[in-house]
């Protein structure tokens, strides 16, 4: 008679928990449960077992999500910048806007936001001529009290700083109640992005997209009086090579640039392969809203397209005018240099096409 061996009781059950840990690697558990140790040390003494073992690593040391490709069919995204949408990833889900933030304000290693509650939008004066809801505004509070406020401006425009400053303070000035110490006032972040450039003129531009301002000694600009910082981001100069961003700084930062910029896109495996980023993606994929919240989306595209037209038309309006005016106070400086050389006012009149009424002599 043949002597059998038993079957060894271990290899089922060893097996079974590296696939366990496999499906919670690729559900996004980091951890391996405590008992594949003990399977490593068996699977050196079994080729099998090793050599599963060995994928079972491979893939444990990677992302678990699947890299976009070349081949991916593409999707149709709204455009994160526009009210509607904005306010569906970062006015919703705090984890997205805790991730945004950390990423993008200038906060300290100790000092990241670990939870966030939304507050109540506050009440901002209207810039007259222009479309109330054209500015998409989201406010929050974290654990340490701090008040972050993240404003979108689909462009520039003159008032725009100075909106800026008196949200900020409002939100800051709002805190204080009656009998309570000043030392409990806690510090407001204003977080402004732009879908456009700030002119020079501004006295806010500088070299870069990303502008940090808060109140410093002028002559010792080290020290900080607390209570107010502003960062201003210029989306289109944004380049990821053109500053030593955060990883994810740039990652989300090209979430608001790229995405939504073509009808349909496949969006690069860089994005796609961060959770935080993945997520946002979802919810500002189409197919996610329903026709009614489409329309409201469109209409948010139509009232943004027509709030940039207005400034462009006044601003062309103030150039022209001023080319204008530049224009008829060099013809009235010729003109008092002809009168003065003794030419008659209607020689002067004729050369410089002013009407006589301008040139009469008291």
């Amino acid at each position: 008679m043949l002597a059998t061996q038993a079957p060894e009781q271990t290899s089922v059950p060893d097996s079974g928990l590296i696939c366990l840990a496999l499906l919670a690697r690729y559900h996004g558990q980091a951890a391996e449960p405590a008992q594949m140790r003990h399977v490593c040390a068996k699977a050196q003494a079994d080729p099998v077992k090793c050599l599963l073992h060995r994928f079972a690593n491979a893939l444990m040391s990677t992302d678990p999500r699947p890299a976009a490709s070349a081949t991916a069919r593409p999707k149709r995204y709204l455009d994160p910048k526009i009210d509607l949408a904005f306010k569906r990833v970062f006015g919703e889900h705090a984890n997205l806007l805790k991730s945004f933030l950390n990423a993008l304000l200038p906060l300290p290693d100790d000092g990241q936001i670990e939870s966030l509650e939304y507050l109540t939008p506050e009440q901002v004066p209207e810039v007259p001529g222009f479309f109330k809801n054209s500015i998409v505004d989201v406010k929050c509070t974290d654990q340490q009290g701090r008040i972050f406020i993240v404003e979108m401006q689909m462009m520039w425009s003159a008032s725009f700083g100075q909106r800026m400053v008196f949200g900020a303070s409002q939100a800051y000035v709002k805190q204080f109640r009656e009998g309570q110490s000043w030392s409990t006032l806690r510090p407001v972040y204003a977080l402004a992005l732009i879908n456009g450039t700030i002119p020079a003129s501004s006295g806010i531009a500088g070299d870069d997209y990303y502008h940090h301002y808060r109140i410093v000694n002028v002559e010792q600009p080290r020290q900080v009086l607390k209570g107010l910082e502003f960062v201003f981001i210029e989306l289109p100069r944004f380049r990821p090579e053109s500053r030593s961003q955060k990883r994810l700084q740039t990652l989300w930062l090209r979430f608001l640039r790229e995405v939504g910029s073509e009808p349909e896109q496949v969006i690069d495996a860089a994005l796609t392969q961060e959770r935080d980023i993945a997520e946002a993606l979802d919810l500002v994929e189409q197919s996610a809203y329903t026709e009614a919240e489409l329309d409201g989306y469109h209409a948010g595209v139509d009232r943004a397209t027509t709030h940039i037209s207005m400034i462009e038309d006044a601003e062309a309006k103030g150039k022209a005018e001023g080319k204008a005016e530049g224009e008829l106070a060099k013809a009235r400086t010729i003109a008092a240099a002809l009168l003065a050389e003794g030419l008659s006012p209607e020689r002067v009149a004729a050369l410089t096409g002013l009407p006589m009424a301008q040139l009469r002599t008291p």
